[in-house]
């Protein structure tokens, strides 16, 4: 089952979960995942150890979707 977190003061929250297939479940994640970009939150998704790279569209296949903020700096 693919999961869309948000990282927030709890650790993080389960904002969605699909599974290949059930394009009703995705339909709603990807809505939910478009609401947490418009909040300003930025997605993430793994590409293995110590990598990540940023997505703007929802992947199908991906296993753990990660939201978080944006990392303050200058």
């Amino acid at each position: 089952m693919a999961r869309l977190i948000r990282m927030d003061s709890t650790g993080h929250s389960t904002i969605a979960e699909w599974t290949a297939g059930d394009d009703a479940a995705y339909a709603r994640a990807v809505e939910a995942f478009h609401r947490e970009l418009d909040e300003g939150y930025v997605a993430v998704v793994s590409e293995g150890e110590g990598q990540a790279v940023q997505v703007r569209e929802l992947p199908v296949d991906a296993d753990l979707v990660i939201m978080r903020r944006p990392i303050a700096g200058g």
